[in-house]
């Protein structure tokens, strides 16, 4: 079963989240499969750049609670996101969750439509938004961050863009998309890598000093009491002990 859609047209790739039963969440899987088709579109001198995209009315609910990936595993897609020598543009049209916030982060240039949510839900199961931040941290507004962060709340499209989780927010994302696509394809491909480089060495800063700490308290974190009652909590639509 294919996870991950894979679509090209005059040197745009087009990879899409494939699993609209799970809303797209990130299973060890469909991580997996993404990561392999980053890979061979880094090597494939044909793709000036990729749409990372998705089918459904999600675009990633985060962490598939029944098949997570291991966190590492996490951490290596959004560093390969934010390396690959291609720019990388998300294009959504749906709800966008916890890890799924930080896909969108480690991309390029992000653009989503009205129609699109945001919501950092980790606190709401007992854990935090602690790998994810690596590429949140450098690139969005820290005042935003503390709210949304600590208070799980839901956001539109604007905000998302008014607090630098997304490059543009309108109605109709292929609209907007177009004039991005359009000046992609009219760029130098070696140019391309080496503005790419300069514009990402802050984040990849980040993720060489905070990876293996923030590794390791998204681990100790999953592992907890609390996280258990969170999740099971979650899977079974009721409310947690913890909730007053």
């Amino acid at each position: 079963m294919t996870l991950v859609g894979r679509t090209r047209e005059r040197g745009i790739e087009t990879l899409s989240l494939d699993s609209p039963a799970t809303r797209n969440a990130l299973s060890a899987p469909l991580v997996a499969e993404l990561a392999d088709a980053l890979t061979e579109c880094a090597k494939d001198t044909d793709v000036r750049a990729i749409v990372l995209t998705h089918t459904g009315n999600t675009f990633c609910a985060g962490a598939d609670l029944r098949n997570p990936p291991p966190p590492d595993a996490l951490v290596s897609l959004l560093r390969q996101i934010v390396e690959v020598p291609k720019p990388v543009v998300a294009r959504v049209t749906g709800h966008v969750r916890a890890g799924g916030l930080g896909l969108l982060a480690a991309c390029d240039i992000a653009a989503a439509s009205g129609q699109a949510t945001f919501a950092f839900t980790e606190v709401r199961i007992g854990v935090a938004p602690a790998v994810i931040s690596l590429p949140l941290l450098p690139r969005t507004d820290p005042r935003a961050l503390a709210r949304y962060y600590l208070t799980g709340e839901r956001f539109d499209a604007p905000e998302a863009a008014r607090i630098g989780l997304l490059t543009t927010a309108g109605e109709d994302v292929d609209e907007s998309l177009a004039p991005i696509l359009d000046g992609l394809r009219r760029s130098a491909p070696e140019a391309l890598a080496e503005t790419k480089r300069l514009l990402t060495a802050r984040v990849l800063e980040t993720f060489d000093r905070d990876a293996a700490d923030l590794t390791a308290l998204s681990a100790r974190l999953f592992a907890s009491a609390q996280a258990r009652e969170g999740m099971t909590a979650f899977l079974e639509r009721r409310d947690p002990a913890w909730l007053v």
